[in-house]
């Protein structure tokens, strides 16, 4: 058994302080995600920071949007009315995560900072770049069923997992940190990174930076919203694709657009060219399946998981509609 230091932090300062004296420190709040990678042994931190008692909490509803302490449970947020009147995909995509019991301890910062579900990272039996750089990925020519078909490297194949982060995406979220270099305010579909060649790298975070808040602002496109989760079972189980979709639509024509992946890429994967295909066409099924197909432009399967490919254009075409329905 590994030895872990514990310290709770009192304010910011503090907590940034206690994880830049220690570079194998990690911060903990719910601890869904830490504490399953420490039982697994992938996570080996010498020193778990307690952020819990920080001020980071809360839900503030303003004219330009909610902003959301990163210490707020998913739970607690799912339930918020100005969250239910004005980011219904964000809703949505809480309430299909994880477990009642889980969304009740999760934090929404814990959330958006999750690291992926692959079991090759999983099982320090496997050779994972992602868990030791050179060791290479087991899950190309592998069991990759659950990996991604699209942004991936000769080095990582592995799928995001958070359905809440891809409905952030599609709202446009700005995520608040603070670190040795003080404040910053980071797009959320800018936080992530793409493996490429270096796969350990997740995020574009530095060490000791803590997430504050997540802002979302106000928009028709994220009030007109949902969130389609396609899964082996309807409970507690991870997305195989899943599509989060807004719509401004006014006069019969499609005036604003955002539609966000999930479960196809090492992160959320924005779907900037079905957006462009939108604009400007009238709302309707056909215009929603022309511009699903192309979804999966550039997306490629690595054997078990080639059915993907298909599948996130039908997706994509039925949030869409899903959305136009949203009144």
């Amino acid at each position: 058994m590994r030895p872990v230091s514990y310290a709770r932090a009192t304010d910011t300062a503090a907590a940034i302080a206690f994880a830049l004296g220690d570079p194998h420190a990690e911060f903990i709040a719910g601890g869904t995600n830490v504490v399953d990678l420490m039982k697994d042994d992938v996570a080996r931190p010498s020193t778990l920071v307690d952020i819990t008692r920080l001020p980071l909490g809360g839900i503030t509803p303003s004219a330009t949007g909610i902003r959301i302490g990163a210490l707020a449970r998913m739970s607690e947020v799912a339930d918020h009315p100005a969250m239910q009147a004005n980011f219904p995909a964000v809703v949505q995509a809480l309430n299909d995560s994880a477990s009642p019991q889980l969304r009740n301890m999760a934090t929404i910062g814990g959330n958006v900072m999750q690291r992926t579900r692959c079991t090759y990272f999983r099982d320090v039996s496997q050779p994972c770049n992602k868990r030791a750089p050179g060791a290479g990925c087991a899950a190309i020519g592998g069991v990759n069923r659950m990996h991604s078909v699209i942004g991936t490297s000769p080095h990582c194949i592995c799928a995001h997992a958070s359905d809440l982060a891809v409905a952030l995406v599609m709202a446009g979220a700005i995520v608040h940190t603070r670190g040795a270099g003080g404040e910053r305010s980071i797009p959320i579909e800018a936080l992530y990174l793409l493996p490429g060649d270096t796969p350990q790298r997740e995020t574009v975070l530095e060490r000791g930076e803590l997430i504050e808040a997540v802002e979302l602002p106000a928009s028709t496109p994220a009030r007109r919203s949902v969130y389609l989760k396609v899964r082996d079972r309807r409970q507690y189980e991870f997305a195989l694709v899943s599509v989060a979709a807004g719509l401004e639509i006014a006069g019969g024509t499609i005036r604003g657009a955002r539609v966000a992946l999930g479960g196809v890429a090492p992160k959320p994967w924005r779907a900037h060219a079905v957006e462009a295909q939108l604009i400007g066409k009238p709302a309707g099924v056909q215009t929603y399946a022309a511009a699903a197909a192309y979804a999966s432009v550039g997306m490629r399967g690595f054997g078990e998981n080639d059915f993907k490919v298909p599948l996130i254009g039908r997706a994509v075409a039925r949030a869409l509609a899903m959305a136009e329905a949203v009144s």
